[in-house]
């Protein structure tokens, strides 16, 4: 990525007005296809939805900059297809992130379960012991008839794995902007670095070289 147009810290300020140096942290998306990934990505993102995405082919990278208790966060975002033949990549994406989001369809139970199986594979195989991770319990503008995953099932789950909650819809906007704002609270004042025998190195925001099939984009996704 390019950090060009950034005052870097402790430099390129004025006595008028001191630049603001943004912070950048990765965060994933995961879950299965079509839970609605990419279109709580393009909700943020734009504020829009969509019923025509494409699929998401490997992954997809965005960005976007929030404030959050007056510092400006730069999530840098990879979405994650959610088709099986990428499952394995997964780890790819996940590795040094310091956030990472689990969707599931509400009216879908075996995407809630493996919801669950996202989270356990990223607390046992994440290298950041202190990853912020976000349940997103999607599709909340369905009617309850059509909901087959009691939020209490999701609740129970949340406490067990320490996990941040949330009921969202990609299609009316609810809690997509609220998602990223509190996971922006509970982010550490640096973002992760991974270790790398002894040394301490950048998390990698560039696109895992195994992944030919990823696209690259700004402002624009697929299904997930």
């Amino acid at each position: 990525m390019s950090y060009a147009g950034l005052a870097p810290p402790g430099g390129g300020a004025t006595a008028s007005k001191p630049s603001v140096w943004k912070k950048g942290f990765k965060l994933v998306l995961l879950g299965d296809a079509s839970v609605g990934k990419s279109s709580i990505l393009l909700r943020f993102l734009q504020n829009k939805f969509s019923e025509g995405l494409e699929t998401t082919v490997g992954a997809a990278f965005s960005t976007k900059t929030i404030e959050c208790r007056g510092r400006q966060i730069k999530f840098e975002i990879w979405d994650t297809a959610g088709q099986e033949r990428f499952r394995s990549l997964a780890p790819m994406y996940y590795r040094g992130a310091s956030a990472a989001i689990v969707v599931y369809d509400q009216t879908n139970p075996l995407t809630f379960e493996r919801a669950q199986e996202w989270v356990r594979q990223v607390n046992s195989t994440s290298t950041n012991p202190n990853i912020v991770i976000a349940l997103a319990a999607n599709k909340a503008d369905l009617p309850a008839e059509k909901r087959q995953v009691p939020l209490e099932r999701a609740e129970s789950f949340a406490e067990q794995e320490g996990l941040l909650l949330l009921e969202t819809s990609a299609m009316t906007g609810k809690n997509v902007a609220a998602l990223f704002d509190r996971i922006a609270e509970l982010l550490p004042e640096e973002p992760f670095q991974p270790a790398v025998r002894g040394l301490t190195v950048a998390a990698d925001t560039a696109a895992p070289q195994a992944a030919s099939d990823t696209k690259k984009r700004s402002g624009c996704c697929g299904v997930g």
